[in-house]
């Protein structure tokens, strides 16, 4: 979890664009009599507009930015139909997810249905079994998860090669990074598609590049000696990490937070690395970024995490965050017996192939 998501999302929803504005005519069809539904700037994630179901139909019009990517759908429904306000009139209709309107918006509607598809119906499948039946066949389901997400992503690339002379790519901008990386991404730019320059591609890129250059910053301390600090431990005892590290023993030393589903997700995997490896020489300290302590407490006794806690309650002010530039949680480092940081945001399989590479197998 990212402390500096939420500002980020508020200073990129105020940025003026100074595009060119174009109008936009929507009408529409739905089941939801009653409920309301939302136009919303996909670039910013403002609400420009809304309306009400009435008798199955809803409609508005009014003016966005030229070529600027739209979602409309029901609040209460996560799915959102995507088009680009081209100033081509539309009908939608939220039932089916189809639109009317221009060739490429309606290109895109089809593209996004059938991209999500196999996801969305193996994951409805799933929700339909029984709580028995899922722990039954769990391996057999995480392999039919990961074939569905594969040909997510097939479809994702199949887009990005059909089309070029379109701007439909950049409705999966995100989604195109995150399985093929950054510089995969960059040689498609370099081919300058029509796409390459829409604001949101931009703005994709940026962000990028600057987590990019956080996680080279972060990665920096590997190799060099770490760094001391105190906090209260969980009875309000004051503690030096070079209590616990430097002292003969591989350590990591691991940041998170009660409030952190990451970190609850990931807990139960460090639990199971040390006990495996305790005995053969290797400790974790816990560095809380809880704000109460009550909560703090509630999550070590019930993740089982019979290590030592460490933590000052102020969130992300705690001092362990200033020391070691710590900006999104779960993080960690694994310290040598002599004190020298070797690794670091070790999680999942990482963290036990590592840590077998250490120690070797029990």
């Amino acid at each position: 979890m990212k402390k500096n998501l939420i500002i980020a999302a508020l200073m990129l929803a105020v940025q003026p664009t100074g595009a060119q504005q174009v109008k936009y005519i929507i009408n529409g069809i739905s089941s939801d009599n009653g409920k309301t539904v939302s136009l919303i700037d996909r670039g910013t994630n403002q609400i420009v507009n809304t309306a009400t179901v009435a008798n199955g139909k809803f409609s508005m019009s009014g003016d966005a930015d030229k070529d600027a990517l739209m979602a409309i759908g029901i609040r209460e429904n996560p799915w959102a139909t995507l088009f680009f306000n081209d100033g081509t009139p539309m009908t939608i209709n939220l039932n089916d997810s189809t639109l009317k309107g221009s060739p490429m918006n309606e290109r895109l509607t089809r593209y996004d249905v059938e991209i999500n598809a196999p996801y969305g119906n193996y994951i409805m499948k799933v929700q339909n079994m029984s709580e028995e039946e899922r722990e039954k066949k769990k391996l057999e389901l995480s392999g039919g998860l990961m074939i569905a997400a594969m040909k997510m992503m097939e479809g994702v690339e199949k887009v990005f090669k059909d089309e070029r002379e379109s701007l439909i790519p950049v409705a999966f901008v995100s989604e195109y990074m995150q399985t093929f990386g950054l510089e995969k991404f960059d040689s498609v730019l370099a081919t300058k598609p029509v796409w390459a320059n829409h604001p949101i591609v931009k703005r994709v890129v940026e962000q990028v590049a600057r987590e990019k250059a956080e996680e080279e910053k972060k990665q920096a301390i590997i190799g060099q000696q770490f760094t001391d600090l105190e906090e209260p431990d969980t009875d309000g005892k004051m503690h030096k990490l070079s209590e616990y590290v430097g002292k003969g023993k591989w350590v990591l030393v691991d940041f998170w937070a009660s409030w952190c589903g990451p970190c609850m997700q990931e807990m139960p995997n460090v639990v199971a690395a040390y006990e495996k490896y305790h005995a053969k020489g290797f400790d974790v300290v816990g560095l809380s970024f809880d704000n109460k302590k009550e909560p703090w407490l509630k999550a070590i006794a019930d993740k089982n995490m019979p290590w030592t806690h460490l933590s000052d309650l102020k969130g992300w002010r705690t001092v362990a965050s200033e020391v070691y530039g710590v900006n999104s949680i779960p993080d960690n480092l694994l310290i040598d017996p002599q004190g020298k940081i070797v690794a670091r945001g070790l999680r999942a399989q990482g963290l036990q192939d590592k840590l077998k590479e250490i120690f070797g197998e029990r």
